[in-house]
């Protein structure tokens, strides 16, 4: 929001509402019912969250096969496009690197915590977990549904040693924690944000540091969109924008879409803010057995102006060719266009 507090106008009752689209999940409805009461508290327009169902909620599959990028995207957007919404909330982690035809990103809101977290049994953190299943004479059993995740948690185990067992899974939050409440795994790791946003951030038995887990591109901030034709409301969205919030994600998606094309492979990215407006990117390229981990940085001075976010792609493009030029485009399974 532009790292400024919204103004408050108390909402027109004669105002026809504003109309947001957003999936169905519980995390979702939590995410979007924020964002409605900040339009609401900014505009004085009433908002109505309107329930639109996506491939990714229906399909079973896990996400690398059914494509990933974009399932959860895809029909918000093209309620969009035919007018059915005004405007929609999406995890940004979920949105396609590529820009929409007629769509505009009106707002990223300050950003949540952008770490995983381990819920395990018994209120352990990972290692204390590890340890104790390993004097059980087995290896600790975590559930994710992220190729990326597989790929750190394996690559930590490898390092030390530890016997440990990535377990792919899909499902809502209730789903998940579901599986270490019934014994079925000993941990499940989920987005810090996501559990924050709803209210289940006591669940957390540890959160997992960057210097172990780099996050997902986006993870922990939102994006707001709408019809580019809309000026009027792209205008008053724009008053939910944290601009340091939108330049560091332009950096973590600029990375991304380099190596996008064609990648099968766990990809992480996380920007941060140092001293002096500079802008730090971390990004990890590897395979899922962890057995080989690619992480490499990029940082340099960032002035939050007209021109900040398209200095923070040029980092991440930069970052990306150094990956690439690592070997990361082996790792991907064919080189990245």
């Amino acid at each position: 929001m532009n790292g400024q507090p919204l103004t408050g106008q108390a909402p027109d009752a004669t105002a026809a509402p504003l109309r947001l689209g957003t999936r169905r999940s519980a995390l979702a409805m939590a995410q979007s019912g924020m964002v409605a009461r900040d339009v609401t508290r900014l505009t004085g327009r009433p908002v109505e969250l309107v329930e639109i169902t996506t491939y990714g909620d229906t399909s079973r599959e896990a996400l690398a096969q059914i494509g990933g990028t974009g399932v959860f995207v895809s029909a918000l957007r093209d309620a969009l496009l035919e007018g059915r919404i005004d405007f929609a909330v999406h995890s940004l982690k979920d949105l396609p690197t590529a820009a929409p035809e007629g769509l505009v990103l009106a707002a990223v809101p300050e950003r949540e915590d952008s770490r995983d977290a381990l819920v395990a049994r018994e209120g352990l953190a990972l290692g204390e977990l590890v340890e104790k299943l390993a004097g059980a004479g087995r290896p600790a059993r975590i559930g994710t549904g992220s190729p990326r995740r597989m790929a750190q948690l394996n690559a930590w185990a490898r390092a030390r040693g530890a016997q440990l067992e990535t377990v792919a899974i899909r499902g809502n939050v209730d789903t998940r924690i579901g599986f270490v409440a019934s014994g079925e795994l000993d941990a499940v790791v989920l987005a810090a944000a996501g559990l924050n946003r709803l209210g289940r951030s006591a669940e957390i038995t540890e959160h997992l540091d960057p210097e172990l887990m780099i996050p997902a591109p986006g993870q922990g901030a939102l994006a707001v969109e709408c019809a580019a034709t809309d000026s009027g409301l792209a205008a008053a969205l724009a008053g939910l924008d944290h601009a340091p919030t939108r330049v560091a994600v332009a950096a973590e998606r600029a990375l991304l879409a380099t190596l996008e094309a064609g990648c099968s492979a766990p990809v992480a990215a996380l920007a941060g803010w140092g001293h002096r407006s500079e802008l730090r990117l971390e990004g990890v390229v590897g395979t899922t057995d962890g057995a080989t981990l690619l992480k490499m940085s990029a940082h340099g001075p960032i002035v939050l102006d007209e021109s900040a976010e398209q200095q923070a792609v040029a980092l991440g493009r930069a970052l990306a060719a150094r990956l690439l030029d690592a070997g990361a485009a082996a790792l991907m399974g064919e080189r990245a266009r």
